[in-house]
């Protein structure tokens, strides 16, 4: 009988990664930071999504009614995990037995560890679409965590290269006790320097420049899109770089084309 949540465990590819770093604006070598920090790979060998099953969700989500006869799976102080890997399941599956929405979102998921209760936050209607999702492969637990990252405002973190701040949000107040930052920051040098797949996915534009990125840049400004960056373009990316409180000097780097989701 093959075990609920097995998938195909499709790895990530390099057009995954690239696609992650055209979506926030950062360098591809700043993604690949982040992967090498928060993941050790999405699955178990039995190719089920690595979880880990967070008891003080449950409760709280279940409004403490299993608190006394679950406490294993059920308390309101986090902790009492046990061992990892295929044993996460098992509390899971005792969770799924009492309420199937609230186990579901228990239980952070993935190469990216995010929470099922995040599943909206993640871009999903449901937890069960969230978790869909994660099953499939890491190229979707890798969107998941960039429609995380945007939605909480994280990617100028790592268009600066703020990895203390990006840290501090996406790991929570505890970040330097792991070195979180020290270790996004130690990361991101060694595949700049390193990676031959390290190029801002969008040019930096100016007045005078032309082709296909000018297009891109103008069709999401919202104004003709002819290709050609002149006055009317540079006072469309002025007046958008005021509006989002960014120095408005007419040049769209990667802080406006973050800016514009682009």
């Amino acid at each position: 009988m093959p075990l609920e949540f097995a998938g195909p465990a499709t790895p990530l590819d390099d057009n995954s990664i690239a696609r992650a770093a055209n979506k926030l604006g950062c360098e591809i070598a700043a993604v690949r930071a982040v992967i090498d920090v928060e993941s050790r790979g999405g699955f178990l060998p039995d190719k089920r999504p690595k979880i880990l099953f967070e008891r003080h969700y449950f409760s709280r989500l279940t409004g403490r009614r299993f608190d006394a006869s679950h406490p294993e799976v059920s308390k309101p102080v986090w902790g009492g995990y046990g061992q990892g890997g295929a044993h996460q399941y098992d509390r899971l599956t005792e969770a799924l037995g009492l309420d199937r929405d609230a186990a579901l979102r228990s239980a952070s998921w993935g190469a990216f560890q995010i929470m099922g209760d995040n599943f909206r936050t993640a871009g999903f209607a449901d937890a069960a679409t969230f978790v869909a999702a994660m099953v499939s492969g890491e190229p979707a637990q890798l969107d998941a965590s960039v429609a995380f990252v945007k939605r909480n405002k994280l990617d100028d973190e790592l268009v600066r290269h703020d990895w203390a701040g990006f840290a501090r949000a996406y790991n929570g107040a505890a970040y330097r006790d792991n070195r979180y930052d020290e270790k996004l920051a130690a990361a991101y040098a060694l595949h700049r320097a390193g990676s031959p797949s390290v190029e801002t996915p969008r040019p930096t534009l100016r007045m005078g420049d032309r082709g296909q990125a000018v297009k891109d840049l103008q069709a999401l400004l919202g104004i003709g899109a002819d290709g050609d960056f002149g006055p009317n373009t540079k006072t469309a990316v002025v007046k958008f770089q005021k509006a989002r409180g960014l120095f408005p000097d007419g040049i769209v780097g990667r802080g406006t084309w973050a800016a514009l989701g682009g």
